[in-house]
């Protein structure tokens, strides 16, 4: 199941509570100078919800309780970043050893604020290369500004999903690798009613469908969103320009903004049988590895395959490339047991025989160069393509930041005006954005 289906609004409610605790924040101090191989009880907070996620933590804890018996876990889960955060914060007994969380983009906050332990103490006393073991992409969301506050475990990948059917019938003999084969596929796809409506997409760009978060495709730009100071850049270079382009000749070349997105309203929910890819409304969809599976499911009437999706034509050496994130996991500073839950962090994050197994419970992309490359993962050729691009040395993340995902909110409602052509001047749009980022960051570090 994919790991970050917040709204908007949700994310900017989180993002808000978190920006109040950096503010004033004040963590409990905890203790390091424990001995981890006595008995202990640590707690472990996690957003692990669904039945069959539940028991992959489950089995993964009795590993690690097979190999240190002396360390119980007590876990808590369907747990939420503010909610973890204001208990780091007040500290007590009934607080977490250890953290794990699905929202990379709040690392920012968990570092700078202090309530997550800088874990390089630990890795250095392991005799742990951080860079030799974790992908490069994945230490770059796991750290902000120095500090190693979290590590990877396990990660999710964005690429294409596409009905090979409707490919044979239009005479495409392969998914497209740059934005203007993708344009013109996207148009030999699409197929419509006798009254001009639409039957299928070729691709559906707007953003309010489902994956379609604008900071995906954007990724295939490799956009740099802040600069050496911290400051917003997206006005001060050509990808964001480009991006909103390409987005906007794809809906003229679909047939306009307003019935692309009436189209749109017919689809039926992402993770239900109606899904619109499932159901042959879309021939080509923006999604995560996790589709796979339930696509395999679900048994749709068409044969159906993944790959990377396009780059842009003046970036065609970069094909293969795609958008990561994923669950980072650290320890709180407020513990008094914080050898204890490296203990459990080092286990659950670089013993290579556990990552997989995670890996194949949850279907999701190992975090680990060695788990990655290992005979026992279960792999199949549609998830190959995700491990190919968590692989890819081009595949970006969003950058952690101070404001967490204030500044993706702020994309997101800036896009959506874009793609309904709201935004006359895009240059003056951007720089305004940059200004609304700007101050949001500056409000969060108070």
């Amino acid at each position: 199941m994919p790991r970050l289906r917040q709204l908007p609004a949700l994310l900017a409610v989180a993002a808000l509570l978190l920006a109040g605790l950096a503010g004033c924040a004040n963590p409990r101090t905890g203790s390091a100078d424990d001995d981890p191989t006595r008995p202990v009880t640590l707690r472990l907070w996690h957003g692990w919800s669904d039945k069959r996620e539940v028991a992959a933590v489950d089995a993964a804890l009795a590993r690690f309780r097979k190999k240190y018996p002396h360390i119980r876990v007590r876990t808590t889960g369907n747990v939420g970043d503010a909610t973890v955060n204001q208990a780091l914060r007040a500290g007590g007994d009934d607080a977490p050893d250890v953290v794990a969380s699905f929202t990379t983009h709040n690392v920012g906050q968990y570092c700078s604020s202090g309530m997550w332990a800088d874990l390089d103490p630990f890795l250095r006393k392991s005799g742990i290369d951080k860079n030799a073991v974790f992908p490069r992409v994945l230490l770059d969301y796991s750290a902000y500004e120095g500090v190693q506050c979290a590590l990877p475990l396990l990660a999710d990948a964005y690429g294409m999903y596409y009905n090979k059917d409707a490919f044979e019938e239009a005479g495409i003999s392969r998914p497209p690798r740059t934005m203007s084969e993708f344009k013109d596929a996207a148009v030999r796809l699409t197929r419509r009613e006798r009254d001009g409506s639409y039957r299928r997409v070729g691709f559906m760009p707007n953003f309010r469908l489902y994956e379609n978060s604008p900071d995906r495709l954007f990724a295939q730009w490799g956009p740099r969103y802040f600069d050496a100071d911290g400051k917003a850049r997206l006005s001060r270079e050509s990808a964001a320009r480009e991006f909103f382009g390409v987005q906007r000749e794809l809906i003229d070349a679909l047939g306009g903004y307003g019935p692309l997105e009436r189209f749109r309203t017919t689809f039926g929910d992402e993770m239900s049988s109606q899904n619109a890819f499932l159901t042959g409304k879309l021939a080509m969809h923006l999604d995560g590895e996790w589709r796979g599976p339930m696509l395999a499911e679900a048994g749709p009437g068409f044969r159906w395959g993944t790959a990377p999706l396009p780059v842009p034509d003046d970036r065609a050496g970069t094909y293969g490339r795609g958008y990561l994130t994923g669950t980072v996991v650290g320890v709180a500073h407020s513990s008094r047991h914080q050898n204890a839950a490296w203990e459990l962090v080092k286990f659950l994050t670089t013993d290579t025989d556990q990552v997989v197994a995670f890996a194949n419970a949850l279907h999701n992309v190992p975090s680990t160069k060695a788990a990655l490359a290992s005979p026992a993962l279960d792999v199949d050729p549609a998830f190959r393509t995700f491990l190919d691009i968590a692989r890819d040395r081009h595949s970006v993340s969003m950058p952690p930041s101070v404001n967490g995902g204030m500044y993706i909110v702020a994309l997101q409602d800036f896009a959506y005006d874009v793609e309904a052509g709201r935004v006359r001047d895009l240059a003056a749009g951007l720089r305004r954005l940059d200004r609304q980022i700007d101050a949001d960051t500056l409000q969060s570090t108070g």
